[in-house]
């Protein structure tokens, strides 16, 4: 029996359409209309939840480390390679210099 798949493809053009409306991404009828025993039995189901146990009484919150601020000089075909790929390419020269320094831990 194939399993029932519930995704829905949409356009970004639509999702911003959407969120400019004030629309929700969630279908909080659907939701809301969720039994206890519907959810405990859709999370059952689940292979990635299996053997799955969260103790919340011992979570604990923590916060990310706020970032340095850095003023750096790189080669301009540097900063151009990571400006091409986009919004977040900040983010993306931190997670490569976090990979090198991460390589180098497990080297010593």
């Amino acid at each position: 029996m194939a399993k029932k798949i519930s995704i829905v493809r949409h356009t970004a053009d639509a999702l911003a359409a959407r969120r400019k409306r004030g629309g929700s991404l969630t279908d909080w009828t659907k939701a809301a209309a969720t039994t206890r025993a519907q959810l405990e039995k859709s999370i059952a189901a689940d292979r990635d939840e299996t053997g799955m146990a969260i103790d919340w009484d011992n979570a604990t919150i923590e916060l990310p480390q706020p970032k340095a601020v850095l003023n750096m000089r790189v080669d301009r075909s540097v900063l151009a390679f990571f400006r091409k790929t986009g919004r977040g390419y900040q983010t993306r020269i931190n997670a490569v210099l976090r990979a090198f320094v991460e390589a180098q831990h497990r080297q010593r």
